[in-house]
């Protein structure tokens, strides 16, 4: 056989049996991996993890609790705070989310009659409590003693820290911590002021409980 026979049997190469450009193998290596996973072929570990974490839901508990002469029974998460269940599932934002660590005093309500910071206090705890928030001191259009003290005092100035300088103020006065300036100091001290009318709020709380 020649070699001019040999070599003619083989075709020449054409345009179609050329090796696939860069551009065609990525589209085609795309297209099928995305048939893969939209076919549910994920197996293995992932597959496990995604099925779990779809299943599982946060623990959450049933509560029932007073706040401001209103009974409410309600399913939170239990990580719940007692500030995030004022604000986020009761409507209530008057106790104001300052360090959200208990450093400042700003989301203070009464709980049973005493001062708590609520953004510590976990609301699934607080079964059958009865809680008292800044929105629950006015008798309709009447404020509160220490309310009328504060504006009459000017105790305060950005206004921020207030409502939980008033809750705080009511309890030192319940608890009788208010026998003389030093002492409501001492017993309001959990409470900052970066306006710094810790005078006057002093004044407030002594006018209320003393009638000065």
């Amino acid at each position: 056989m020649s070699t001019e026979l040999t070599e003619s049997a083989v075709p020449p190469p054409t345009e179609h049996s050329a090796a696939p450009s860069r551009r065609t193998f990525i589209a085609t290596t795309t297209a099928v991996g995305g048939a893969v996973v939209a076919g549910g072929l994920m197996t293995g570990p992932a597959a496990l993890a995604a099925e779990t974490g779809a299943a599982e839901a946060p623990p959450s508990s049933r509560v029932s609790l007073t706040v401001n002469g209103k009974r409410h029974a309600l399913t939170v998460d239990n990580r719940t705070s007692l500030l995030d269940l004022l604000r986020e599932h009761l409507d209530l934002p008057g106790s104001k989310k300052g360090c959200n660590a208990g450093a400042c005093g700003a989301c203070t309500v009464l709980v049973d009659g005493r001062r708590v910071n609520s953004c510590l206090t976990l609301a699934v705890r607080l079964e059958g409590a009865e809680v008292t928030t800044v929105e629950g001191l006015a008798d309709g259009d009447g404020l509160h003693p220490l309310q009328q003290a504060f504006i009459e005092q000017d105790a305060f100035q950005c206004g921020y820290c207030t409502p939980g300088q008033i809750m705080s103020g009511v309890g030192c006065i319940q608890e009788g911590h208010t026998g003389s300036a030093d002492e409501i100091r001492e017993w309001m001290s959990g409470n900052i002021c970066r306006c710094g009318c810790y005078v006057k709020i002093v004044r407030a709380v002594e006018q209320t409980a003393h009638g000065k």
